[in-house]
């Protein structure tokens, strides 16, 4: 990587900027302080504009989602980005300000929808709050008369006409009044008393006792009329949410459009962002950033050919980001790793060891022919059809190189959709054939021979350790920690390989063994000779010694690779049972109609489900087995200023 600066005219700007962003060449670099002698251009409420403008055209698109879902296909979200021409960013940004019109249009109508929506529940609350006066022939707001005073609202309690009666005349016998009941149930009591003018506070009083309360919206009109009128306005409201509805849908054809111009303006925003960052004088302007080294003269020939403007290399400090460069084979790996972290300048890039592994490792765990060659071929057929973008690209590559080594580990296994091939034969002949029987070649059955697989699988993990190992060995060396190199790494290192050539010994020669042991048992004392080299006094010793508990977490790391034995016997065994399942129903037409479903639901389970586990535990033993004996991270992934859109992407030049 290396870091560049350049200097331009203040006039050719837009010129130069446009095509850098185009290119994705340079990663801007970004810093607080000012610079004596330049200054910044605020672009702050450019970019707010833009910004805004992005959040509305995805507010549509969302509303337009809501009410007119756009028909997509299973295996849609594999597609890639439209392609335009770049003389259609002309077009598209002069008819920018027509698509925002037709935005803000399908925000407004469902922000009236959405206004209309609260309107009907309040109405709602009031119809169901009205029910209860329904054969009320005055409003509800009735005034008292120079002669009576008038009382309308609810008690608390379910009362009839003389217990009614007689709680009033409880509360207070001299009061004179008349009452009529319109509504008396679920704990309330709806009524209209009518009392002496003279005798208004009297009742008050007692009403006060029960509970009494007046309606909350107490209206003008008689209850009956007052409901009418409520329910004509909710069937308005009702119309013109449909009509609005049927705005926004009529806009649908609309969508490509609101999303090229939602990227349109998320790369104006990207522009603008770039130049707040950007130091000024009144005729120049500079770029500071990052760029990988291979590409120094392709940045050259374009500021050459759109601009007057110097340009200057120099080497990048360890802070610089990192991009990674691997071949057709390891870079699907890529992405594995940058979830785990970006290497850092004392890193070595471990991609391509982690690509071999993880494609050795997940087909050893998903471990069948016929789920292998199904991957591969499937995903061929996507990639060919749909042709996706660079990291769905890679996605897919990885899995399809997955599927290879699960294609060839099922054939070692003898494993193709479980025992189908046999289980079928059985099923129309009557026979009683294996597939070992039916395949020509000898296979590791991982039932039968479940220990030799296991073995096998901690021999494997052997190997990947050492080979992160061997990385650190090697990253010792580089930096020239010879010390780390041999005494804390190369010691491991042919402690392990002593204690496997041990275990052979066992198993085989008593001379293998011999050797084995004193490997080992050499390795061990230089560890307790060199191990505590740091310390001092006695702690030289001690640190020495208590450097030999560490044989037990790598006794726990082997360990860990049994899962390549429990994996590929999962998805074996479960295969097997959905194939024995399916044999189940007869030779009937309904047996056979059985079958079919049985065979395709149950292996397309058992894809599902072990393809996710492979896929899991094979990290896991990247990221813990393997990362942990050299792999630091924490390096920041290299981030070109681009095209960064999300429904588009700009033609390259041919």
């Amino acid at each position: 990587m290396k870091t560049v600066r350049i200097v331009a005219l203040r006039e050719e700007r837009k010129r130069l900027i446009e095509h850098l962003q185009d290119s994705a060449l340079i990663q801007v670099k970004k810093h607080d302080k000012d610079v004596d002698g330049f200054s910044r251009v605020d672009m702050t409420s450019q970019m707010q504009i833009f910004e805004r403008n992005v959040a509305l055209t995805e507010q549509a698109l969302k509303i337009l989602d809501e009410y007119s879902r756009e028909k997509t296909g299973l295996l849609s979200s594999f597609k890639g980005r439209r392609e335009i021409d770049p003389d259609e960013i002309g077009v598209i940004a002069s008819k920018s300000s027509e698509v925002m019109r037709i935005c803000n249009n399908i925000n407004e109508l469902n922000r009236m929808i959405n206004e209309n929506k609260a309107e009907s529940i309040r109405i709602k609350t009031s119809l169901n709050q009205l029910e209860a006066w329904k054969n009320l022939d005055i409003p509800l707001n009735t005034k008292d008369t120079s002669s009576t005073a008038v009382f309308i609202g609810s008690l608390p309690s379910v009362y009839n006409e003389a217990e009614l009666t007689a709680a009033i005349a409880r509360e207070n016998p001299k009061l004179e009044f008349e009452f009529e009941i319109e509504y008396a149930e679920d704990n309330m009591t709806c009524l209209v008393l009518f009392s002496p003018i003279s005798q208004k506070t009297m009742a008050e009083d007692v009403l006060r006792t029960l509970g009494f309360s007046r309606p909350m919206s107490p209206t003008h009109h008689i209850p009956k009329v007052k409901a009418q009128k409520l329910n004509k306005k909710l069937l308005d409201i009702e119309e013109d949410n449909a009509k609005a509805v049927k705005t926004i849908i009529s806009f649908a054809d609309r969508r490509e459009d609101i999303k090229i111009t939602q990227d349109y303006f998320r790369i104006r925003a990207d522009k603008y962002n770039v130049i707040n960052e950007l130091d000024h004088t009144r005729h120049v302007f500079v770029i500071n950033g990052y760029i990988p080294e291979e590409d120094c003269e392709k940045l050259t020939a374009l500021c050459d050919r759109v601009a007057t403007c110097y340009i200057e290399f120099g080497d990048a400090e360890d802070d610089a980001p990192v991009k990674l460069k691997n071949n057709s084979f390891a870079r699907p790996a890529q992405n594995i790793l940058t979830m785990y972290a970006a290497p850092s300048h004392a890193d070595i890039d471990p991609t391509p060891i982690l690509a071999f592994f993880f494609y050795f490792f997940f087909g050893m765990m998903f471990s069948d022919a016929g789920y292998g060659l199904l991957m591969v071929i499937v995903i061929g057929i996507v990639l060919k059809v749909f042709k996706p973008d660079r990291r769905m690209r890679d996605n897919l590559k990885l899995f399809q190189y997955c599927g290879v080594s699960t294609f060839f580990w099922g054939l070692i296994f003898g494993s193709i959709f479980g025992d189908a091939p046999a289980a079928l034969y059985n099923y129309f002949t009557g026979s009683n054939v294996t597939m070992a029987q039916i395949l020509p070649w000898p296979t590791l059955d991982p039932q039968k021979d479940a220990l030799m697989l296991m073995i096998i699988s901690i021999a494997f993990g052997l190997i990947h350790i050492l080979v992160g190992m061997g990385c650190k060995f090697y990253i010792c060396l580089k930096e020239k920690d010879y010390g780390g190199a041999f005494f804390d790494t190369g010691l491991w290192m042919m402690t392990l390989i002593g204690f496997a050539v041990l275990a052979v010994g066992m198993a085989t020669t008593q001379i293998v063994l011999y050797i084995g042991a004193g490997i080992a048992i050499a390795c061990a004392v230089g560890l307790v000779l060199t191990q505590g080299r740091k310390k001092k006094g006695i702690g030289k010793v001690i640190g020495g010694l208590a450097s030999l508990y560490d044989v037990t977490s790598y006794i726990s790391d082997l360990l860990s690779y049994s899962r390549l034995l429990a994996l590929g016997l999962t998805t074996g065994v479960m295969a097997q049972v959905f194939n024995m399942l399916s044999t189940m129903f007869g030779k009937s037409l309904m047996g056979v109609i059985f079958m079919v479903v049985i065979l395709l639901v149950g292996h397309a389970v058992n894809i599902g489900l072990n393809a996710l586990g492979s896929y899991v535990h094979t990290m896991r033993l990247q990221y813990v087995e393997m990362f942990s004996k050299f792999y630091e991270g924490g390096g920041k992934e290299f981030e070109p200023f681009s095209l960064k859109s999300k429904y588009i992407k700009i033609q390259e030049d041919k």
